[in-house]
């Protein structure tokens, strides 16, 4: 019997980050796939990641600035995805957190989404949105809010092109059952444990690390480190936010800017615990802390809860807050300094290890296996 003509589908390729790790994964367990974005412009240095490989690209690769702007073509995004043609396969996953899960497909066709979540800006972050991108106080902003509302139903319209969906967390198929009204099966992302693993020597200070978007909350982060002057914090990364965050900053705040890999396991290594603000659908950097043997500190929301054991934990991992606030964070820093005697670094990177990326590759494999049985025995039905 020949084997299933395997098409990958993700949104778009510019950079790495947690979905293009998901990605990487996918490309492993399925090395003869084609793969499928709106957009690929991962640089050259980045390109090794996926074996090499080149996306099959939509329209949009060839519009005028799209290199550096094609977000701004984002009521397009839907035509686009349905414009890639993966009508020649049996089995199309696609790796989504936008639109990859609306591209167009048979009812012969098993339809696996690795759901990273809804669509944010159609659906919980659309204010958050229409803020930073300047629009909401527009003479246009209506018009704005009417096509991510037409975004938003052609989101929830083309749910049923899917036969299943895969969740990266509990958190997430939540989410997707409220939007799309279907249920998910929850297969944790891939984690390098293999990289980001425990060093030695001392360990000081605090760190933290994220694209600086409104979300992640890093300005809280650093405004909380005023109200602990003899504390010492190393930021990481850059992003549109960095105004705000700099602004908040006071003197025992160090900015290192984006690092590499090697830089952040070193980083990572000498904290005495890793700090994030964030309700993260999953949360990739808290488990790569962890890996390292490094505790938490976290907002009590989203993906970190499965990810992260608290103080109520026989084993914890780490502290949580419950609000988003430099007074609460500030607080769980205190509290984590009172009993950072419970939280032993073998106890964290016992935990990261859940997340391994061959326990991934396992799982999912598995899934789509009998996913693919119970549709042919079915007749080709979800």
């Amino acid at each position: 019997m020949n084997a299933p003509r395997v098409a990958l589908v993700h949104d778009w390729l510019d950079t790495w980050r947690g979905g293009e790790h998901v990605l990487a994964e996918l490309l492993r367990i399925y090395p003869q796939a084609d793969l499928f974005a709106l957009v690929d412009f991962l640089p050259d240095a980045l390109r090794a990641k996926l074996q090499g490989r080149r996306a099959v690209t939509s329209f949009l690769q060839r519009l005028p600035g799209a290199r550096r702007h094609f977000r701004a073509f984002l009521p397009l995004f839907p035509r686009a995805i349905e414009s890639l043609d993966v009508s020649a396969y049996d089995l199309v996953v696609s790796c989504s957190h936008a639109v990859a899960k609306g591209v167009r497909t048979r009812a012969d066709q098993l339809h696996i989404c690795y759901c990273h979540t809804p669509m944010r800006y159609a659906w919980d972050l659309r204010d958050q949105y229409l803020e930073v991108s300047g629009h909401a106080a527009r003479p246009w902003a209506p018009l704005v809010r009417h096509l991510l509302d037409r975004l938003r139903d052609w989101d929830r319209r083309t749910s049923d092109r899917v036969s299943a969906f895969v969740a990266n967390s509990e958190f997430i198929r939540a989410r997707i059952r409220r939007c799309y009204d279907r249920d998910a099966t929850v297969i944790a992302p891939p984690v390098d444990t293999e990289f980001f693993t425990p060093g030695s020597g001392r360990r000081d200070g605090f760190v933290t690390a994220s694209r600086w978007v409104p979300y992640k909350r890093v300005d809280l982060i650093v405004a909380a480190l005023r109200e602990l002057p003899t504390e010492r914090l190393v930021v990481v990364g850059d992003g549109p936010e960095a105004p705000r965050v700099r602004a908040a900053a006071g003197p025992n705040v160090e900015f290192v800017g984006e690092v590499s890999r090697e830089r952040l396991r070193e980083l990572l290594r000498g904290a005495r615990a890793f700090l994030f603000a964030a309700e993260e659908d999953f949360g990739i950097l808290p488990v790569e802390a962890q890996a390292v043997g490094t505790p938490v500190i976290a907002f009590g929301r989203g993906g970190v809860l499965e990810t992260v054991r608290g103080l109520d934990d026989p084993e914890p991992t780490g502290v949580f807050f419950a609000e988003q606030t430099p007074a609460a964070i500030a607080s769980a820093v205190r509290r984590f300094a009172a009993d950072a005697s419970r939280i032993r670094s073998e106890t964290c990177r016992a935990n990261a290890e859940r997340f391994s990326a061959e326990r991934f590759r396992r799982e999912f494999a598995a899934f789509v296996a009998a996913r693919s049985a119970g549709f042919t025995a079915a007749g080709a039905q979800p």
